[in-house]
């Protein structure tokens, strides 16, 4: 029996009963992160064997998975965090013990876009799930701007490393606020709501993030309306002097996109 477990994403308090008594009944455990997969099974006080299959090793160690399940093993496959297949390996050999007729059996956990969405107050009658954007940013650019015809809220995962980067074209694209979750389930979870760059700035850059788009729009005939409606608010605040600069804070503060709001204030003033 393979069991695809979903393990905690930060809160060691999240692991299930069920989840415990399948890790202790598998003979081999296969883990993205034997270090991480260790201090789990330490914490529960379970000794068992763990091998590594992790994106750059999953079709190998998926041979060596399928091995063992046909030798008549039990075996656990468990992601860092998480739930496996959901921006982690696992795809690969489920789709081998499905061919092969073998039995599996998936056991629920945390997962990270689920929390985030929850957290932004968006609403989850509907979403689409995109995971890690590219590396570079053009790519990146490019993937972001197909994405804006999905009239839904999008969720991203994004590292530190990359995260202001990613926000700041976001901002770009998408109406605001953007919701920004880190360190979901842990001590210093925290979600933050962004505006506009100088918001970007306050973003404390540790721990993983989950980064939630609204993207839900409106029907034509409202949009029609909001668009007279900002007509009539730029040309009221360029009235009272205010600088394109200033007046693009305020409407991406409303909500249009920052190209949007650009594109509209260009016209407004060449009217």
């Amino acid at each position: 029996m393979l069991y695809i477990i979903g393990t905690p994403i930060g809160n060691l308090s999240d692991i299930s009963k069920r989840a415990v008594n399948a890790l202790s009944s598998a003979n081999v455990i296969f883990a993205e992160d034997t270090r991480t997969a260790l201090n789990l099974l330490n914490a529960l006080n379970i000794k068992k064997p763990c091998k590594s299959y992790y994106k750059d090793n999953e079709k190998q160690a998926s041979k060596s998975l399928m091995e063992c399940l046909l030798n008549g093993d039990n075996v656990a496959l468990i992601s860092e965090a998480g739930m496996p297949c959901i921006s982690d390996p696992g795809a690969v050999v489920i789709q081998e013990v499905i061919k092969n007729g073998l039995e599996y059996e998936i056991i629920q956990g945390p997962t990270a876009l689920i929390h985030g969405l929850i957290a932004s107050g968006f609403s989850g009658s509907s979403f689409y799930f995109h995971g890690f954007l590219p590396h570079k940013k053009n790519d990146k650019e490019k993937e972001i701007k197909e994405l804006t015809s999905i009239n839904a809220p999008v969720i991203f995962y994004e590292s530190p490393y990359r995260v202001k980067e990613t926000l700041t074209l976001l901002l770009n694209y998408f109406p605001t606020p953007v919701a920004v979750t880190r360190e979901a389930t842990k001590m210093f979870e925290e979600t933050v709501f962004i505006y506009n760059e100088e918001d970007i700035e306050k973003v404390n850059i540790k721990g993983e993030f989950v980064i939630v788009v609204n993207n839900k729009v409106h029907n034509s005939s409202q949009h029609n309306e909001q668009i007279l409606d900002y007509n009539k608010i730029i040309n009221e605040l360029l009235s009272d002097g205010l600088s394109s600069k200033d007046i693009l804070k305020v409407m991406k503060t409303l909500g249009l996109k920052r190209n949007d709001a650009y594109e509209l204030i260009n016209k407004v003033q060449n009217k």
